[in-house]
């Protein structure tokens, strides 16, 4: 069993995160990640077209392209091999994947482009 996390205030953590909605538009191989990974550009509509190296592996780059993600617009960019990922896009373990591998969170219904997760 693990620990529960401490208990924070909403307006002190989750209000400060700018978490949007995007839509993919291009994906690739980011060979020089140090783990499997994909470089995205994902579109956020009037916050531009960003770009996320992630773990989604597991899924084909093809299958990919159009769908919707969620991602956190306000961290600060990291380097991931040759790219410089400036949103993070979330997600959940893919089932049955490696500590990492992850599968991405994405509504149930279409949803504007750019859209406040709250």
């Amino acid at each position: 069993m693990t620990e529960e996390k401490a208990m924070v205030s909403k307006e002190e953590t989750f209000d400060k995160l700018d978490i949007r909605l995007g839509r993919i538009i291009s994906v690739e191989i980011e060979s020089a990640a140090p783990k499997k990974a994909y470089k995205m550009k994902i579109d956020f509509g009037k916050f531009g077209i960003k770009t996320s190296v992630g773990r989604f592996t597991h899924h084909k780059p093809e299958e990919m392209i159009d769908k919707l993600v969620l991602g956190i617009l306000n961290f600060s960019p990291r380097q991931i091999g040759d790219t410089v990922s400036d949103v993070l896009v979330l997600g959940v373990q893919y089932p049955k994947a490696d500590s990492g591998e992850a599968t991405f969170i994405t509504p149930s219904a279409q949803a504007k482009i750019g859209g406040k997760l709250f």
